[in-house]
């Protein structure tokens, strides 16, 4: 399984319009091939960043979503309202039994 996790911080003046573009993206992502789950959050000390938490059953699920036109201007559309830096981390993980 491959876990995605990032966040953006979106301006004061451009919070609403993040959230709804993020939650849009969020919902579509959801029907893709592969997606496990994929969702997003509001960080309980910063208000204006948005956390994702993604889980794909593998790395060609995650790549075809990255290749989906949405995915590429979702990201741009990110980008132009964030007032720092986008960031992500990928992670190929394993699902360990019960300690």
């Amino acid at each position: 399984m491959i876990v995605v996790t990032g966040s953006v911080t979106a301006r004061q003046d451009s919070f609403d319009e993040v959230k709804r573009l993020s939650l849009e993206h969020v919902r579509r992502s959801r029907t893709e091939p592969g997606c496990i789950s994929h969702a997003v959050n509001i960080d309980c000390e910063n208000p204006l960043r948005l956390v994702f938490f993604e889980q794909w059953a593998d790395r060609a699920a995650l790549l075809t979503h990255f290749a989906v036109p949405a995915s590429r201007a979702f990201v741009k559309q990110l980008q132009s309202l964030a007032s720092a830096a986008t960031t992500i981390e990928i992670y190929d993980a394993t699902k360990l039994e019960k300690l």
